[in-house]
């Protein structure tokens, strides 16, 4: 297949090359070991020319490009994730993203977001210089008005979310779906390591969409309960994601698409899902 959407991808330039994805490969590498892969070569060299030969190989045609504005993990602006996406048409999908400690702050990077033609958000409010929790009161006028627009809003709420594990906890994103109904949420990282409980959320609100990205992985639990979503009542709202540069592309997608899921549930995974959710 070489029309896979990679629904999170984190390229090496511009101000992705501030995070800390980038500035501390001593511990994005620790972790790529841990989920049993070596690092990408277009990560260690920071290059974008290997990083689109990895994804052509790995046959992904598109990536959603999620942008990080954290106090803690680093901030890439949302002005050169919309500039990566024009200089490479077809190639990545732009996410914008918000971190304030007011409501005026949140919507007036909201309106910038908007301004720049993105139409996905991506919230890590665990991971802000004051964190907060996924269903914080002070973020319902953002969730108000992404819903009222068709906004589709990133929720990472899985592994590394805060600074305790109550932060990954999925009853905070159950209350967000079942307070705005129409809004479609994804559930980065699958809220990881709460693996059943996101299934259960995701049972009862169908407006969660789950993305388990690289914590789908053979050496971590949860990986059969995922597996089991995937095959039956999830298959629509569930989508593949590599998290690169947390797991190389090539290695990952090769390995993913050779687990036993349908191939028609395999299709909507790597392409139908994340097309029919974009709009694209």
């Amino acid at each position: 297949m070489s029309n896979i959407i990679d629904f999170r991808t984190r390229p090496p330039a511009l101000s992705f090359l501030n995070a800390r994805i980038y500035t501390r490969p001593d511990i994005r590498d620790r972790f790529t070991r841990q989920i049993g892969y070596e690092p990408a070569p277009s990560a260690e060299a920071q290059s974008m020319e290997l990083y689109f030969k990895e994804a052509e190989e790995a046959g992904i045609k598109m990536g959603v490009c999620v942008g990080r504005n954290t106090t803690l993990l680093g901030a890439v602006s949302n002005s050169d994730v919309a500039l990566l996406a024009k200089q490479h048409p077809g190639k990545f999908h732009p996410v914008g993203s918000i971190e304030s400690q007011t409501v005026r702050g949140m919507l007036e990077q909201y309106q910038e977001m908007l301004d720049l033609g993105m139409r996905v958000l991506n919230l890590e409010p665990g991971v802000w210089g004051q964190p907060l929790y996924a269903d914080d009161r002070i973020l319902y006028p953002l969730y108000e008005r992404c819903e009222a627009a068709g906004v589709v809003v990133l929720i990472m709420t899985g592994g590394n979310a805060g600074p305790d594990i109550t932060y990954s906890n999925p009853e905070h994103i159950d209350r967000v779906a079942a307070d705005f109904p129409k809004l479609q949420i994804v559930a980065t990282h699958g809220n990881w390591p709460h693996v059943q409980e996101i299934i259960h959320v995701a049972f009862r609100r169908p407006n969660i969409w789950v993305s388990p990205d690289m914590y789908l992985n053979e050496a971590l639990p949860g990986m059969q309960e995922y597996l089991a979503a995937a095959r039956g009542f999830l298959q629509d709202r569930f989508l593949f994601g590599t998290a690169y540069p947390m797991a190389p592309m090539v290695e990952y997608t090769k390995w993913f698409t050779g687990l036993p899921i349908p191939a028609p549930a395999m299709d909507k995974i790597l392409h139908g899902n994340a097309t029919r959710l974009l709009g694209l």
